[in-house]
């Protein structure tokens, strides 16, 4: 549609910008120039109509119908939202829970923040993504003073 619509931009702008016919009279040794304003031919009219109709169906679409499309990483996070529900629900209680806020944070989170997201206490979160991480599900990366934990 893009490619109409400049399409037809071009050749509006090359018909109505082309230069006014002109009528050359010669009487003996006497010459006259006249021009003829606005004098369109029966086929620089059906081109102009036919191009304005093309840039206006193409602007609107253009305007009002193109989707545009998500960006790559959204859909690849949105497909691995889909895997790793798919594995939360064969976890159980503490697990599943800690499982679950590490995919409402996008897949990745501090340790330090799982307590407060799940009401689970320090050293059960510890022990559950050990647990996890045993599994292959998560990975713990050192950061600073604390982990970061990453689905799988």
């Amino acid at each position: 549609m893009a490619v109409l619509f400049v399409a037809s931009v071009v050749v509006l702008g090359i018909k109505l910008l082309n230069s006014t016919p002109v009528q050359i009279f010669i009487e003996g040794q006497n010459t006259a120039i006249s021009q003829i304003p606005g004098f369109f031919t029966f086929t620089d009219v059906i081109i102009l109509v036919m191009a304005s109709i093309t840039l206006a169906v193409s602007g609107m679409y253009l305007l009002f119908f193109d989707s545009v499309e998500k960006p790559a990483g959204e859909l690849v996070l949105e497909e691995r939202k889909k895997r790793w529900e798919q594995i939360a629900k064969t976890l159980k209680d503490d697990q599943a829970k800690i499982y679950k806020a590490i995919i409402d944070s996008d897949g990745i989170i501090e340790q330090s923040e799982l307590p407060e997201k799940t009401g689970i206490s320090k050293s059960s979160v510890s022990r559950a993504l050990d647990l996890l991480e045993s599994r292959g599900l998560v990975e713990k990366r050192r950061r600073g003073m604390g982990n970061i934990v990453l689905l799988k």
